[in-house]
């Protein structure tokens, strides 16, 4: 069965199997989508296309209750994008992890994610739930304001996939002035997610109002760059979910 490791390899942050991919269990998130009010070509690799005009991103917070690389919470931004073989998913221009140097190393190294350390919160107060980034602490970054007080209705479905393809750039810098070891990789890779279903047998997908704030904007962290036009869609879910990488797309 091939294994998939890090370094050091006698004593590795992280280590799996291609065949089962990344496991994640009891999964809370909560997520905006919405048109994007700005251009974002200059965002994208010169692969990859918006799937639509205006171009849609989704903004979201996740909380892993269980991993292989442990629990952990996740604050993810995407754009919709079409690859060269005609297919749709998300780019993933910025993505954030709290303090597990797991998740950070295998989502870079593996897939490219360019996941970066913060302090993610994923609060309840009554009906509301609530998504917090801050990097470093004080310096808020985005809030994410949800009310999910109804189901997600079959109308509604089409826009919101269980499996979903996701694309980053795995970089390399070069060791010398020469440029050797450098490299520049586009990777696809997927999430299949199952959803909780309640006593009820119902799944566990809400919908609502929802607000997406970039509260204290920052050249170091510049997840304001998907300015947020219409609100399409907020989602409160809760799932297991399997991740894997499907293919090099480009190594340029």
């Amino acid at each position: 069965m091939p294994e998939v490791r890090g370094i050091p390899f006698d004593a590795p942050l992280y280590h799996g199997d291609r065949e089962h991919g990344s496991a994640f269990l009891n999964c809370q998130a909560v997520q905006a989508v919405f048109t994007i009010a700005n251009d974002v070509e200059r965002l994208l690799p010169k692969q990859l296309t918006p799937a639509a005009d205006p171009a849609v991103g989704v903004v979201g917070i996740a909380n892993y209750g269980s991993s292989i690389v442990g629990p952990y919470l996740e604050q993810y931004s995407g754009i919709e994008v079409r690859d060269p073989g005609g297919e749709t998913g998300f780019y993933i221009p910025y993505i954030y992890v709290t303090t597990n140097d797991a998740a950070l190393a295998s989502g870079r190294e593996i897939l490219g994610a360019p996941k970066k350390l913060a302090h993610i919160a994923l609060t309840r107060e009554g009906g509301l739930i609530q998504g917090t980034l801050e990097r470093p602490t004080g310096k808020r970054l985005l809030t994410i304001t949800a009310q999910p007080d109804s189901r997600l209705r079959a109308a509604a479905r089409q826009m919101f996939s269980t499996h979903t393809n996701f694309y980053s750039v795995r970089h390399l810098p070069p060791v010398n002035q020469f440029g050797k070891g450098a490299a520049t990789q586009l990777v696809k890779w997927c999430t299949d997610r199952t959803f909780r279903r309640d006593a009820g047998g119902e799944e566990v997908l809400f919908t609502g109002l929802v607000s997406l704030t970039y509260d204290s904007p920052s050249v170091i962290d510049p997840v304001h760059n998907l300015t947020v036009g219409e609100i399409m869609l907020g989602t409160y879910e809760e799932y297991d979910s399997r991740l894997q990488a499907i293919d090099l797309l480009s190594d340029a």
